[in-house]
C-alpha cells in the first residue's frame, strides 16, 4: 500500500528545503569572502615640486618703481628692471648688462644718459691747463654715472684710469669667485689695485 502524502504536508517540506539551501548557500558565500581578502593597491607617493628659493635685489637709477624685489633663483638684471616697472626714458641701458644672473642683496644701478647739453658744453669748451694736470677721476665722475662693478664688462673697466685690460681681468676672476663687490674698498683684495688707485676709482665705481 504506497504511502499517501497530502498536499499540504508537500509543501510544508518543499518550504523548509528551500530555507536550508538558502542558509547553505549564504555560508557558502561568506566562507568564500573570508578566504579570498580584498587586495587594495599601494598609495602612490604624490610627487612634490621643489622650492625654489627666492633672491631680493635693491633696484635704483633710472626706473619708474626704484625699491627692493623679491625674485625667482636665476633671474637675470633684465628682470629686476621689469620688475621696477621698465627702464625710463632717460636711461643708459647700453652700460648695465641686463643678461647678468642676479644674487641675493645685491643693488642694480640703472645709470641715466647724460643731458645733450651737458655733453656737448663739455666737449665744446676748451679745457684749462687746471683740468689737464688734475686726474681723470673728477672729469669723469662730474660727466657720467657711475660704473657698477657688479655688471661692468672687461672693456669698461679697462677705461677707468689705471686700470688696463690685466688688471680689468684680474677684477672679473675676483668678482666671479667671490661674488659681487660689497664696497669699492672690496677691489683692495684684487692683485695691482692699492689704496692709492681705490681713491681714483672711488667716485668712478660703484659696487
Amino acid at each position: 500500500m504506497p504511502f499517501a502524502v497530502s498536499r499540504s504536508t508537500a509543501l510544508v517540506a518543499l518550504s523548509a528545503l528551500l530555507v536550508v539551501l538558502a542558509l547553505a548557500g549564504h555560508r557558502l558565500a561568506q566562507a568564500g569572502t573570508a578566504t579570498s581578502p580584498e587586495v587594495v593597491a599601494p598609495l602612490e607617493p604624490v610627487a612634490q615640486a621643489p622650492a625654489r628659493s627666492a633672491l631680493v635685489v635693491h633696484v635704483v637709477g633710472a626706473v619708474r618703481r626704484p625699491g627692493l624685489y623679491r625674485l625667482r633663483e636665476g633671474a637675470r638684471v633684465a628682470d629686476a628692471v621689469s620688475r621696477a616697472g621698465g627702464a625710463t626714458r632717460g636711461a643708459e641701458l647700453a652700460a648695465l648688462n641686463l643678461a647678468a644672473p642676479l644674487v641675493d642683496g645685491v643693488q642694480v644701478l640703472v645709470p641715466r644718459r647724460l643731458a645733450a647739453a651737458g655733453v656737448a658744453g663739455s666737449m665744446g669748451a676748451e679745457p684749462s691747463g687746471e683740468v689737464l694736470a688734475g686726474s681723470a677721476t673728477g672729469v669723469a665722475g662730474a660727466l657720467g654715472p657711475k660704473l657698477s662693478l657688479y655688471s661692468a664688462t672687461a672693456d669698461q673697466l679697462d677705461e677707468l684710469p689705471g686700470v688696463g685690460p690685466i688688471t680689468a681681468q684680474k677684477i672679473l676672476d675676483y668678482r666671479a669667485e667671490h661674488g659681487p663687490f660689497r664696497s669699492v674698498d672690496d677691489l683692495d683684495a684684487v692683485p695691482g689695485i692699492g689704496p692709492t688707485r681705490i681713491e681714483q676709482l672711488r667716485d668712478l665705481v660703484t659696487p
